[in-house]
């Protein structure tokens, strides 16, 4: 696909000027900024505040304008006047559809947002001139067409803002995140803009999609044909593309130690530096309160739990700890399957005991379905007209009780069953059978499209866990994300976190992992793994990472059998601590969490733009 190049047409090394970074605009391009798909918004929307700080108005992010993502996400600027202002009016001049204005999240950064659609019409020319000046062969894809077009507006942009009349001699700096925005690299090299470009890949996508397919990937990473493979998954336009922008940067950067030797034998090239992810503490922030919400949250979850199983049986709530995993639905990758064979031998392991803590584990990972179970539905909906009914009849009891004490001449005790109203206490009895049920209850809490092939239903079938009454660890499994409008839990995520006990994420294939530093924020101690790029920076940087409630998964070097072992003693450990011990590990991660911050975090970046600028 690709073709050597004539001698003729080898470009010279570019003499670049050297430069102050922090003088420089710098624009971060990233296909997720205002426009929420994946971990990447996360990223990028979590940094704004710190970066904004620094830089003030030498700091603007580009993205694509898709109208149903935008929505109240953007406020226009008027007054154009400004040298991205300029730009935007140019573009608009040439017949470009262009957004300016300033994204509303904590920072309230300026954004450029182009319409890909606008410029269909040129995707023949555009995929010619790839192929013409970079002999990259683009299919006709939904993803591919929009990225191509956003690039391609993304280019122009540069190609104006650089004029004189636009930006005078103001140095620029280009920050590029993923492939899906590295299209321009490739063509803005070529034409020698003067433009410092850094790009960073967060994943290798063909890495994704091997681990996803190959239980020794990483013994296997040295060995992979890069472009056979690309081809084999069919996904050989996206990863030449991806090539392109990490050959064409100034400087090519990755998230972790982990990703960057897959970069090495998949993408050609050596990160040069590595740009771990921080994390907005002040978002997490609670001070002395995140133990009351900690409490707060649990009550919640309580009622899920009472919802769900107190129909068929009860246990101790106070003696119930809750774990929980989230992330997109990678049965493999994700570390679902050793969480979930963790959890059979925990149930065992407890069972001997003779253990009085129940595990309440959440799966939180989308995944089609059609609708909530009704069972589930209906329970969760009986429980509260039983609850609703005992605080009627508990207010009718307090007022009867009262009046009929009041009035008594005598100290004669009054007989509570007479101030009941009869027809209340049917009523209890009523809801009570109808809420009662001689059923299991049920592990997945929705319908879902394809049950007899969905990974955890049938992994949880296999190692029969499926919520007996004589189980010590029960498993409740949510295809959907969470929100306050959900008529089962009432809570959104961030909620649903500080309410549990523990996060559970030993991934076998994570660039770099944000659920287990969300938790660690929240206070929430959590598990990782050695082999995602979270995990693999705590044990190189974070002294004594299991008593402040880090607890590494050690698979890199270890079989599923030896790495289920440890998973399932660590949480056996965990769940066999005292509430003293638990409150305090608590306490522990919360202040750690302050060293992921981006306040903190953020020199790598800073230092990568020197090292740009040639500082």
């Amino acid at each position: 696909m690709a073709k050597k190049q004539k001698s003729a047409e080898v470009v010279e090394p570019e003499v670049m000027e050297v430069f102050d970074s922090q003088s420089a605009m710098l624009f971060e391009i990233a296909w997720e900024v205002c426009n929420q798909v994946g971990g990447i918004y996360t990223v990028i929307r979590s940094k704004v505040p710190s970066v904004v700080k620094k830089r003030r108005d030498n700091y603007c992010l580009i993205g694509p304008y898709f109208p149903h993502q935008v929505g109240a996400e953007l406020e226009p600027i008027t007054d154009l006047s400004d040298p991205i202002g300029r730009a935007v009016q140019m573009m608009r001049d040439n017949g470009y559809d262009v957004y300016y204005g300033h994204w509303l999240v904590t920072g309230h950064p300026k954004v450029v947002l182009f319409n890909p659609y606008h410029v269909y019409y040129k995707l023949g020319h555009m995929k010619y001139e790839f192929w013409e000046h970079h002999k990259i062969s683009l299919s006709d894809d939904d993803l591919i067409n929009k990225v191509v077009s956003f690039g391609y507006q993304v280019k122009e942009f540069f190609s104006m803002f650089c004029l004189p009349e636009c930006n005078g001699k103001t140095p620029v700096i280009a920050h590029f995140h993923e492939w899906m925005a590295g299209v321009p690299i490739p063509e803005m090299k070529r034409n020698k803009l003067p433009v410092r470009i850094v790009f960073t890949t967060h994943a290798t996508l063909l890495g994704r999609y091997l681990a996803m397919n190959d239980l020794n990937f990483y013994n296997n990473l040295p060995n992979y044909n890069w472009a056979k493979e690309a081809k084999h998954f069919n996904i050989e336009p996206s990863v030449y593309i991806e090539r392109a922008a990490a050959h064409g940067a100034h400087i090519f950067t990755t998230v972790s130690e982990v990703t960057a030797l897959e970069c090495i034998h998949l993408v050609g090239r050596k990160p040069e530096v590595l740009l771990p992810n921080g994390i907005n503490i002040k978002r997490f922030e609670a001070m002395h309160e995140f133990q009351n919400l900690h409490l707060k949250y649990k009550e919640q979850i309580h009622e899920f739990v009472m919802g769900h199983f107190f129909p068929s049986y009860s246990f101790d709530l106070q003696k119930t700890l809750y774990f929980f995993t989230s992330g997109r639905f990678e049965f493999h990758n994700k570390g679902f399957n050793l969480t979930l064979e963790a959890l059979a031998r925990l149930n065992w392991r407890l069972k001997q005991a003779n253990s009085d803590v129940t595990i309440v584990c959440f799966f939180i990972t989308p995944q089609p379905h059609n609708s909530i179970n009704s069972n589930v539905l209906n329970s969760r909906f009986l429980m509260e007209e039983v609850r609703d009914t005992c605080d009627e009849i508990l207010s009718q009891l307090s007022k009867r009780t009262f009046t009929s004490i009041a009035s008594e001449s005598k100290l004669k005790m009054p007989d509570l069953n007479s101030l009941v109203d009869e027809h209340l206490e049917f009523k209890l009895r009523r809801l009570m059978q109808s809420w009662k049920s001689q059923s299991l209850p049920p592990v997945v809490t929705h319908n879902m499209v394809n049950d007899d092939k969905d990974d955890i239903l049938n992994y949880v079938r296999m190692a029969n866990l499926i919520n007996k009454p004589e189980d010590k660890v029960k498993v409740v499994y949510h295809p959907d994300f969470l929100s306050q409008t959900n008529p089962l839990f009432r809570m959104d995520y961030g909620q649903f976190v500080r309410g549990c006990n523990l996060g559970v994420f030993p991934s076998y294939y994570e660039p770099w992992g944000y659920t287990p530093l969300e938790c660690l924020a929240s206070g929430l101690p959590a598990v990782t793994s050695d082999l995602s790029g979270f995990g693999d920076y705590v044990i190189n940087h974070v002294d004594d990472y299991s008593h402040n409630g880090i607890f590494v998964n050690h698979r890199r070097n270890s079989g599923f059998h030896d790495a289920a072992n440890e998973l399932t003693e660590q949480l056996f450990n965990f769940a066999t601590m005292s509430l003293r011990e638990r409150i305090a590990l608590r306490n522990r991660a919360e202040e750690m969490s302050a060293m992921f911050d981006w306040e903190t975090l953020g020199s790598y970046y800073d230092e990568t733009y020197k090292k740009v600028c040639g500082a």
